[in-house]
């Protein structure tokens, strides 16, 4: 927003050349979007032109461009898919409707301040995600690249079934112009990522076929685009529809937001002229999607590509935008003529090579080698999104990272620690072996984690089976509770009990270096009372000499330790 006040003319050229390319790559993509979403392809330039306005005036990204994706247009056609709507003008307002729901959701997220939502979804969950997510949407195209009806399915088993079923022949004239545009539109990224390709390949494609007159021998082409800007119309609000919406609503205005802000950040890395505001970006992308579908918008957020391109292209701010709003205003007014003989397989190309970047072998492997566990993760939420379903691949995906996390903190890292010498260093036993002191009469535990009714249960087992094996010959335990942020009060009670367990067998408790928020939680809770002030230390080597009755705190360690309030 503040690149509007503080506009600078020296950044009018950099914006203008931005603006541009973006538009030229823009028109052909929308289209080809539209496609995946199942509408009519202008819906695609729709959704390029009021939404990215309303970004560039309220967004904190300079760069990103706000309009239609691959990932969203393909959950659209899921979510609509189920609905069994046989009446294409119903499916475009479902869809238009669907714009309207995201967008009041992502707002409504902004308002409560809930930005950080999007950490819920984890790298080897989007990564599994949007894998399969693009040969969903690559084998979409099929039809068109083939030129022959298939039912479409978003899961990969019917879609094959499908395939191999179909008694209709490979229309050739077709293919070949839709694996001509797919290799024009790779050899020319090669060359030279900054040519327009995806545009290149729609200008000869629709030259090809109208001097050949290809479209009277079968290829199927856009035909006629009405002309003119989009209406200004309010949805329909049926209640009984929109209750049916509001889950994938609600999973498009997540997927979107995250799409947004992870190529927002990236790109704003190499900015150091502004920050990135993740709630007014949900404010901004709510606004966009709400008020671009009283235009006729369905569901739109930043895009991989045409962020990227914007920002190689010299973007400054949200005016790059702006233009190609305009460009993409004065192509709907006059020229959509010009997309008559356009080959759907062109389109189909487009959407093909765009989407094969998405899927990420590399991450994959290397997850394989290294985190086995996340691996896991990723692999089930590839296999639930190309089997089970879009949706239920990203909400199945998050729950499993879910259980994951709370595996971990079920059973976290711990460490038992020995002195090493007559220092004050404290160690890994395990790790150290050789340098450390091990005691049989004092045990120390480092625990790792918070402690809460997750993890207390194995926290006592672990204390009370060191101690058995050690056969009675232990008399003092220190907790070290560095690494200890929190303790909820199921952990609480079960401390006092287990200390009190310990103080029966003449074993003495100490907890050490316990930071600030779970120092308090200790002295306001009744496992002071247990516990008792005196042992509460700063160090492992406090507690131990004080086990050792070698030495006193002083003033300064009484109160840094939580023994005294002087």
């Amino acid at each position: 927003m503040t690149w509007i006040t503080d506009y600078k003319s020296v950044d009018l050229k950099s914006d203008l050349l931005a603006g541009i390319t973006v538009a030229v790559l823009l028109i052909p993509q929308g289209m080809a979007y539209a496609l995946i979403a199942g509408l009519p392809p202008i819906y695609g330039l729709y959704a390029a032109l009021v939404p990215q306005i309303i970004y560039a005036v309220l967004g904190t990204s300079r760069q990103l461009s706000v309009g239609p994706v691959a990932m969203d247009s393909l959950l659209v056609a899921a979510g609509l898919g189920t609905m069994s709507i046989l009446d294409p003008s119903q499916y475009i307002q479902m869809a238009i409707l669907l714009a309207l729901l995201m967008g009041a959701i992502q707002f409504s997220l902004g308002l409560f301040k809930m930005g950080f939502i999007v950490d819920f979804l984890s790298k080897p969950v989007i990564s599994g995600f949007t894998s399969a997510a693009a040969i969903i949407i690559g084998l979409s195209q099929i039809k068109h690249l083939f030129g022959i009806p298939i039912a479409q399915s978003n899961k990969l088993h019917l879609f094959v079934t499908s395939l191999f079923h179909s008694d209709h022949t490979i229309h050739l004239p077709t293919l070949v112009i839709g694996i001509s545009s797919m290799l024009l539109i790779i050899l020319i990224k090669k060359w030279n990522a900054k040519i327009p390709s995806a545009l290149i390949a729609v200008l000869v494609g629709s030259l090809w076929v109208y001097f050949s007159q290809q479209n009277q021998q079968g290829v199927a082409v856009v035909g006629s685009i009405p002309e003119g800007l989009p209406s200004f119309s309010l949805p329909v609000l049926d209640w009984t529809i929109v209750k049916q919406l509001f889950p994938i609503a609600f999973t498009i205005a997540i997927v979107a937001y995250m799409e947004a802000i992870s190529v927002a950040k990236a790109i704003q890395e190499k900015h150091k002229s502004y920050e990135l505001n993740p709630n007014q970006e949900l404010l901004a992308l709510g606004a966009s999607n709400m008020i671009g579908s009283l235009f006729q918008s369905y569901p739109t957020t930043g895009g991989f590509s045409r962020t990227a391109v914007n920002n190689q292209a010299g973007a400054k701010t949200g005016f790059a935008a702006l233009i190609s709003a305009l460009i993409v205003g004065i192509t709907l007014s006059f020229f959509t003529d010009w997309f008559y003989f356009l080959p759907k397989a062109v389109l189909g190309a487009i959407i093909i090579v765009a989407v094969f970047n998405l899927i990420d072998l590399k991450y994959a492997l290397r997850l394989y080698r290294s985190r086995k566990d996340e691996f896991a993760v990723l692999i089930l939420t590839f296999m639930l999104t190309l089997f089970i379903g879009i949706s239920q691949g990203i909400l199945f995906g998050i729950i499993l990272s879910l259980l994951l996390l709370v595996y971990r903190t079920s059973k976290p890292h711990y460490a038992f620690l020995g002195r090493i010498g007559t220092t004050n260093y404290f160690k890994n036993i395990a790790r150290f072996p050789d340098e450390v002191v091990v005691r049989d009469d004092l045990i120390i535990l480092r625990f790792d984690a918070q402690l809460f009714f997750g993890n207390i249960q194995f926290f006592k087992q672990l204390v009370l089976n060191t101690i058995e094996k050690k056969q009675g010959k232990v008399r003092g335990f220190i907790i070290n509770a560095r690494a200890i942020n929190y303790i909820d009060s199921t952990a609480t009670e079960q401390l006092v009990v287990l200390i009190k367990k310990l103080q029966k067998k003449n074993i003495r408790v100490m907890i050490v270096g316990a930071i600030g928020p779970a120092r308090d939680l200790i002295i306001k809770s009744k496992l002071i009372h247990v516990l008792k002030k005196e042992n509460l230390f700063i160090t492992s080597g406090d507690a131990t000499d004080s086990f050792d009755g070698i030495c006193k705190k002083t003033p300064l360690q009484k109160k840094l330790s939580g023994q005294s309030n002087l």
